[in-house]
């Protein structure tokens, strides 16, 4: 099958009439299906003078489609229809073109020639091209003429993308409003105030001494308003700051210069005035601003891990080449094909090159990628559970109300049979008491607090997070990550570093050195120990072979950051070089002349470099060495000496390190077996090993003056006998981040599972996965071709074991997180490049790295790790629990206080002869607002403890409120409704319950058991100790005082306004002993077991829902709410005996297998 692009798609190709009949034949043998056809109708807009529209450009790109690219007559025919010269350029004034349709384009390609007839000649250089033009670089950019292009810019654009429109404070605070909760308390406040204003004015009260009250009804509906505005305000406000915040740290400067040839002359220009048919230039180290198509260059190489996840390099070839290739490789699929397409995002690596620009803006790769981030928000889980209780609270509270007018009314009208009143006066202010009742029971069933004790715990979290490196810019993610269940990580950026590095190596055959070597291996020598250990000629000749017989050369990464710029693996080299305490790599290469170059090349799979150098016993004399490096096996199958660790030179009289060489002996079989097993184990960890060798000659070229005919000698003569010595070798690959296996352990203990989903090749992700922990006996490991083809059925049957998704593209990530999205999954995303994008977007919570991550990625992202490390997950998980379990301690701790006050105000005021509440309205706004507001700040303050890494994520259909917090709720509830109906009516006191004094002690006593109550709320599982880490919060114990000082400061001195009058010690006494009985019912009621109440769930599920059990061990949490041990040998045997095999590793044919 050819391979067109290495990273994406498995292309299918539908035959057009005009292919080649090689291709028709290949078609047949193999189930390809990219279809051309679509993409090869002329357009009908008579102000395109173009033969292309934006949408046929970018189809050449996503996927790479060489069939396309042909059809349209390749290179010539793109140009052709853009009406660009390729030599010469774009003129930017020049006159208007005439059209040219698709078809005209399509009939002048030049259809036979077939693939295996063309001739290909030596791509000539850019710096050839080069000659032909006149050079204008050192000249200022000057500013985009906008009168230029104007038919390029109707039909294709600009080079711009549209401005994301930022929201305003007030559209935000807007959508905060929209909240459910809100609007129910936004009734409730206008209800009150209206009835409020209504009885202040027109139904006065007196006190029991006859004094009139003063008129604050009216206070508890602006009041809620208050509520509701500070709610409105710290949410909007907050999101307002994060994404200033966010702005900040992608503040960078987009305009950049690019060189471009127009009118026969290379200038500069910026990026914002590229157009397409423009021919721009690359060289190593830029970063690729918009999509085209390769003219002519010489060795490059791009790294398109940022835009397609694809960690290698990718060769650059013209398209006739690439298509030669990829028919002479089909079936094979073994040496990556190299490709025609520049896409933007990318970055060059090494080489040179002109190409043609086809696709600008949004409509570029890059450009198509970020448009496609620009989405509103869906709502959290939590959320949604909130939106669910406000609606149940709405019509429990109408509910009570209803049946408490209508008990109210039946009483009222039962007291007619003694006389019907005079004045209908008399009637209609009677019911307006009774409905004045009603409406208070409404306002009080409703808790004002809630909304402000999400916010504020979320508002906090955020605050405390970015301490932790996490950047919150979408404030709801901080919650839904508590209830993450799968996280979907890459692996090039996220897991490693995107560096690839000396990890492991060997010289001779005896001195083995490692990254961090574990403390049983006393023959391995720690990497950082080198430069002390080994002999100095050793480390010379080393050196010298590195340096000099390398491209790689230092420069700045895109954020001004000193970096090797070149091939993958020579900066590896060039990084190990300056770690062992070599000289700096230009002084080595300038010390000696060079004679002649060989670059690498695939067939011979090797490189050398050919240096003059002084002769170390004829002084005045030159000798030549050749330092050769390459593929391990190939480099020591051509040596027949190996280095010797036994140093005989030392520093000479200059200072200098002596260059000259070191001790070389014979290279036995036991030689050549141990470096072979060497060379074997670095291969099975799939670390990159390179071999390095060298080889002295007395004179140049070797054997006399007899040159072939390039004046250059061929590399054959110079490793002909097999007469090389082999100085060592290297294991090099992208090295983990710090901390990263700690924090998939971590992950998978607080019941997380973790997926690595990379673009990398299968072998590379599998290793890295066995390193990380993530790839465990059982584990499935797939490509993304074959997941994106499963049915269904088969899809959801795999994605249980599913732990890395290899070759994948960005739709095949988008495919699987909406899957496990659809299976009820939590999901989190990271990901630090721009193919990370449309996965970010669509997960619940999206992760990229604040440093290395790319625009697109920060964009698509709702918390960005300012340290890229892959544990500061862990402390968002945490915080994310802390904040769920902050809603859930205020929610027990306020529907306490609602069930009792609604139940109090109930029973008091139907049984009362005036219909008269034992608690004011201001009492109750005291209770239900001042103090929910304070014990929302006390309980959200919590910080998070590892424990909260010990249990299981909670699945979205998990109660809001647990069989646990029932419990709680309605036991508090029973105990204060006691407390209260028994003071009020039980004569306990000796008062009449209409006695100003008993009521106040009613009051305190009400208040009190809700302030010890708090304190019980701390803890909403079955742990008994409920001081734990209470010190850690000052918040609590500050409010927690506050609220006892607030309560003496009302009772004391508050008066006609709160309606109390001053209590003695001995009163104060009883409502403060019977609030603290609170703590010891706490104690009996968490040892109360829950499946007692098993019988109240008669539906299985809902009764696993309310009262399932979590293991004791942490376990797993898959797809399908599958669940295993987490225990390796207990899991290994679960999988064993489900599946008769512990391993599977999909790269390619069928998952039916699995089955």
């Amino acid at each position: 099958m050819p391979n067109y692009h290495q990273h994406s798609e498995d292309p299918t190709l539908i035959v057009t009439p005009n292919q080649s009949n090689v291709m028709d034949e290949k078609a047949e043998q193999k189930e390809i299906k990219i279809d051309v056809r679509e993409n090869l109708r002329a357009h009908n807009d008579p102000s395109n003078p173009f033969a292309f529209v934006p949408d046929q450009l970018s189809a050449l790109m996503d996927p790479k489609n060489l069939p396309l690219l042909r059809a349209f007559g390749g290179l010539e025919g793109l140009a052709r229809g853009l009406q660009v010269d390729l030599q010469s350029g774009l003129t930017p004034n020049a006159p208007k073109h005439q059209n040219i349709s698709l078809n005209q384009v399509l009939k002048e390609k030049d259809d036979s020639v077939y693939v295996e007839e063309i001739e290909f000649k030596r791509t000539p250089t850019v710096h050839s091209l080069g000659r032909q033009l006149t050079h204008r670089t050192d000249a200022t950019v000057s500013a985009p003429d906008a009168s230029a292009f104007p038919q390029r810019k109707h039909a294709f654009g600009s080079n711009i993308l549209p401005e994301s429109q930022s929201k305003t404070i007030f559209q935000l605070m807007w959508i905060a409003f929209q909240d459910k909760t809100l609007i129910l308390l936004a009734i409730a406040a206008v209800v009150s105030l209206g009835v409020g204003l209504y009885e202040d004015i027109a139904v006065p009260e007196y006190d029991t001494f006859g004094q009139r009250i003063p008129g604050v009804k009216w206070v508890e509906g602006v009041a809620i308003i208050v509520a509701i505005l500070m709610v409105v305000m710290v949410g909007s406000v907050n999101d307002f700051q994060k994404e200033k915040q966010f702005r900040k740290l992608n503040a960078k400067k987009d305009d950049r210069a690019v060189k471009a040839t127009r009118e026969s002359t290379v200038i500069m220009i910026s990026v914002y005035d590229i157009q397409v048919g423009d021919i721009l230039h690359l060289e190593p180290g830029d970063i690729v601003a918009v999509d085209g198509v390769f003219i002519e260059g010489h060795n490059l190489k791009c790294d398109e891990s940022a835009a397609t996840g694809e960690s290698d390099a990718v060769r650059k070839q013209p398209w006739q080449m690439c298509e030669r290739l990829a028919l002479a490789q089909e079936g094979g699929e073994t040496a990556a094909i190299p490709d025609p397409f520049i896409i933007s995002g990318s970055k060059v690596l090494e080489g040179v090159c002109t190409y043609l620009v086809t696709s600008i803006g949004e409509n570029s790769y890059y450009g198509r990628t970020m448009m496609a981030l620009r989405s509103e928000p869906e709502s959290t889980p939590l959320q949604e559970k909130l939106n669910a209780l406000a609606e149940l609270i709405a019509k429990m509270g109408s509910a009570v109300g209803l049946l408490m007018l209508i008990v109210l009314l039946i009483r009222y009208f039962v007291g007619w049979k003694s006389g019907v009143p005079d004045q209908p006066t008399e009637i209609v202010m009677a019911i307006m008491k009774i409905l004045i009742v009603v409406v208070t029971i409404v306002v009080v069933a409703v808790p004002e607090g809630l909304p402000l004790a999400v916010t504020l715990a979320l508002a906090y979290a955020t605050q405390r997070m970015l301490k932790d490196n996490n950047l919150v810019r979408v404030l709801a993610a901080c919650e839904t990550m508590g209830n993450a269940t799968t996280i979907c990580s890459d692996k090039t950026g996220t897991l490693t570093q995107n560096k690839m590095t000396v990890v492991a190596g060997t010289f001779g055959s005896s001195f083995r050195f490692i990254n961090n070597p574990p403390g049983s291996r006393t023959d391995l020598i720690d990497i950082k120990e080198v430069s002390h250990q080994a002999p100095q000629d050793v480390l010379n000749i080393i050196n010298q072979s590195i340096a000099v017989n390398s491209n790689a050369f230092e420069g700045e990464n895109e954020k001004g950051e000193p970096c090797f710029v070149g091939n993958k693996t020579e900066t590896a080299l060039l990084q190990f070089s300056r770690e062992i305490k070599a000289e700096h790599y230009d002084t080595l290469r300038t010390r000696w002349a060079i004679e002649q170059v060989y670059p690498f090349s695939s067939e011979r799979k090797a490189m050398a470099t050919v240096l003059q150098i002084p002769h170390p016993t004829k002084p005045q004399q030159w000798m030549y060495r050749v330092h050769v490096k390459g593929a391990s096996e190939i480099i020591l199958s051509l040596c027949s000496k190996i280095l010797s660790l036994q140093s005989t030179t030392t520093t000479t009289n200059t200072g200098r390190d002596d260059y000259s060489g070191a001790n070389s002996r014979e290279l036995t079989e036991e030689d050549a077996d141990r470096v072979e097993r060497i060379i074997q184990s670095y291969a099975t960890r799939s670390l990159r090993t390179i071999g390095i060798a060298y080889i002295d000659f007395e004179q140049w070229p070797p054997k006399g003056p007899a040159l072939n005919q390039d004046d250059d000698v061929p590399y054959d003569d110079i490793v002909e006998g097999n007469r090389l010595t082999f100085l060592g070798v290297v294991g090099i690959e992208d090295p983990l981040r710090d901390g990263v296996p700690e924090a998939v352990t971590a992950c998978q203990r607080a019941g997380v599972f973790v997926r690595m989903v990379t673009g990398d090749n299968v072998v590379t992700a599998k290793s890295i996965a066995k390193q990380c922990g993530i790839y465990t006996p059982g584990g499935i490991v797939m490509e993304g071709p074959v997941f994106r083809k499963l049915p269904q059925s088969e899809m959801d049957s795999v994605l249980p074991r599913l732990q890395v998704l290899a070759r994948s593209s960005p739709e095949d990530k988008r495919i699987l997180v909406s899957r496990l999205r659809e299976l009820g999954d939590i999901v989190a995303v990271t990901g630090d490049g721009t193919n990370d994008g449309p996965a970010l977007k669509m997960a619940d919570v999206g992760f990229s790295m604040g440093i290395a991550g790319t625009e697109v990625a920060k964009e698509a992202s709702s918390i960005i790790l300012m340290d890229d490390n892959f544990s500061s997950i862990i402390k968002a998980i945490m915080w994310g629990r802390c904040v769920n379990d902050a809603v859930k301690k205020f929610l027990e701790f306020q529907i306490t206080v609602n069930i009792t006050a609604v139940i109090s105000t109930f029973i008091s005021a139907v049984a009362s002869d005036e219909q008269k509440s034992v608690l004011t309205a201001v009492q109750l706004l005291w209770v239900n607002l001042i103090m929910d507001t304070f014990a929302a700040l006390a309980l959200a303050t919590d910080p998070p403890t590892l424990e909260l890494l010990d249990r299981h994520p909670e699945p979205r259909s998990a109660p809001l409120i647990t069989l646990k917090m029932w419990k709680m709720i309605i036991g508090q509830a029973i105990f204060q409704i006691t407390v209260t109906l028994v003071l009020l009516y039980g004569d306990v006191l000796g008062y009449d319950s209409e006695s100003a004094v008993l009521q106040t002690v009613v009051f305190n006593t009400f208040v009190f058991c809700q302030i010890f109550n708090e304190i019980n709320c701390r803890r909403i599982d079955s742990h008994l100790n409920i001081f734990s880490n209470i010190f850690a919060n000052k918040f609590f114990i500050v409010i927690f005082f506050l609220c006892v000082l607030g309560q003496v400061v009302i009772v004391q001195f508050g008066g006609a306004a709160f309606q109390v009058v001053p209590l003695d010690a001995a009163h104060w006494g009883i409502a403060i002993v019977i609030g603290f009985f609170s703590l010891p019912i706490g104690v009996v009621i968490r040892l109360i077991p829950d499946h007692i109440f098993g019988f109240l769930f008669r539906n299985p599920a809902t009764r696993e829902k309310y009262m399932g059990e979590q293991a004791s061990t942490p376990a797993v949490y898959m797809a399908g709410n599958e669940r295993l041990p987490w225990n390796s040998v207990e899991r290994s045997n679960t999988i064993r005996s489900k599946h008769n095999g512990d391993n599977h590793s999909f790269a390619s044919g069928s998952v039916r297998t699995f089955q």
